[in-house]
């Protein structure tokens, strides 16, 4: 009997037991729960937030047979006029009238130079030149009271009114005065090529623009002093601004003396500069300077712009593609280049390259072999085709299989 009383009390349930131990299930549940609403979240935001690219349909690109390169060589703008504008006198500079960038027209004054001295003398001049008008006048009055008293005194003298003598004393005195106007007015003469002169020394203080250009250095500053010759210090200068003839802008090229003979004088040329690679400029061979740099083993060759444009700068970098000068039918059909993306379009993995597709508003990461370069684009020859959509820029968030929107 009392064996089975231990026994149904050990059955017995201890309720006061359970009630005092922790609940934990509760809290690991809120846990999965939180989990799965910040992996929920994510998923959304990501799903909500497309990156922004930019996208740009593929092209087949080939080579045009008219514009065919015989020879391609690299040079600079050049202009063939430009001056360095400086004085024929030396003197300070009393104020600059350009500024870099400003188009000037001929003549146009530039600048000034201090002329306190030179107008001081241009003064000295004007009164000299008063002064012989006014003898000139005295002696004109003078030598008309000789001619009357030596005509009176020849009518006198016939009459034998007079003596010889004092007819020989008045016709001296006539010619006298006569010889003095002469040199008097000879005087006045030498004083007005002396005042043309003074003014022309006046002039030579205010600069002028040889011809119409554009100012690309402004060389000096008012208090400077400026000479025509260079001078032992270096605070004199040698001239006020840089100008530049913008319509006279050409390209100097250098061509190996061993292909000079692809080369000849009106020539078809095509012009890339280095600050807009896109932008083919058409061109002329204008001429071929007939002598060789023997220490370079090159030939000078001037070409020339077809069409000018403020883009052009001098001494900008740029290429020249000399164009084949047979005619169509001789030359070879068009053959086919592959697509021409730009370099920032595509992703170097050591020797592989891969870029990405757009389908669908996905990208694509997809391997490409790449055929040539021109200048910063480069042709696929596999792994794109044509009509396709890529991604022109990559970007550090761009990854294969991430949903994209169009800029």
């Amino acid at each position: 009997m009392n064996n089975k009383s231990e026994l149904l009390s050990q059955l017995r349930i201890d309720r006061d037991a359970k009630a005092s131990e922790p609940a934990v299930w509760p809290w690991v549940a809120g846990g999965v729960v939180a989990v799965l609403l910040v992996i929920g979240a994510y998923q959304l935001l990501s799903e909500s937030a497309p990156l922004p690219v930019k996208v740009q349909m593929a092209r087949m690109a080939t080579a045009d047979s008219s514009s065919a390169s015989v020879l391609d060589a690299t040079g600079y703008v050049v202009a063939r006029r430009q001056a360095n504008v400086s004085s024929k006198v030396t003197g300070r500079v009393l104020e600059v009238l350009i500024e870099e960038g400003m188009t000037v027209a001929k003549n146009q004054i530039v600048a000034r130079l201090e002329d306190v001295n030179a107008r001081k003398s241009f003064d000295v001049t004007n009164a000299e030149m008063d002064a012989a008008k006014a003898q000139v006048s005295e002696v004109r009055a003078r030598l008309h009271e000789a001619k009357l008293n030596f005509e009176r005194n020849n009518t006198l003298v016939q009459k034998q009114l007079v003596s010889q003598a004092a007819f020989d004393l008045a016709k001296a005195n006539y010619e006298s005065l006569r010889a003095q106007l002469n040199n008097r007015e000879e005087i006045v003469n030498v004083n007005e090529k002396l005042i043309a002169q003074q003014k022309q020394n006046l002039d030579d203080y205010v600069l002028r623009a040889p011809f119409a250009g554009v100012v690309i250095a402004k060389t000096s500053q008012p208090g400077e002093m400026i000479s025509p010759i260079s001078a032992g210090s270096g605070f004199t200068r040698t001239g006020i601004c840089t100008l530049v003839d913008m319509t006279s802008l050409e390209i100097e090229v250098d061509v190996n003396e061993s292909y000079i003979q692809r080369v000849h004088a009106g020539q078809l040329a095509e012009a890339v500069l280095e600050a807009y690679p896109e932008w083919k400029i058409p061109a002329k061979v204008a001429a071929i300077i007939p002598t060789a740099d023997r220490q370079k083993a090159t030939v000078k060759v001037r070409v020339a712009f077809q069409n000018l444009d403020p883009r052009i700068l001098p001494d900008m970098g740029v290429k020249v593609s000399f164009l084949n000068p047979e005619p169509v039918e001789k030359q070879k059909p068009k053959e086919p280049l592959g697509i021409r993306v730009p370099t920032t379009a595509v992703r170097s993995d050591n020797e592989n390259k891969f870029i990405y597709v757009v389908k669908d508003g996905v990208v694509q990461e997809r391997k490409v072999k790449l055929n040539a370069s021109y200048g910063s684009d480069v042709y696929i020859s596999e792994g794109l085709s044509a009509g396709e959509d890529f991604v022109v820029e990559i970007s550090p968030q761009l990854k294969d299989g991430v949903k994209i929107v169009q800029e």
